[in-house]
């Protein structure tokens, strides 16, 4: 028998939140970061959102009458200044 087939630990790996070093963003997702550098958005207004939150690169923030917003992270501002845009 090999190494692994005596592997006994059969604890999955701990679930890790995707960075961009793992995908590619598209060219929606680069724009809505865009939009996201110079003004919060409604958390509904682009379908690209689920995905960029996945990756950390946004964050909900909640409004004043209750209503949610959507604004860059630090790792969101950080792959903004890596395409020289800051």
């Amino acid at each position: 028998m090999n190494q692994a087939e005596h592997n006994t630990n059969d604890t999955p790996a701990p679930a890790k939140r995707p960075t961009m070093l793992r995908r590619l963003l598209s060219h929606h997702e680069l724009a809505t970061l865009l939009l996201l550098l110079h003004a919060p958005i409604d958390a509904s207004a682009k379908p690209e959102i689920p995905r960029l939150h996945e990756a950390g690169l946004i964050e909900t923030v909640s409004g004043d009458a209750g209503s949610s917003h959507i604004r860059l992270t630090s790792e969101g501002n950080a792959v903004l200044r890596g395409l020289g845009v800051k």
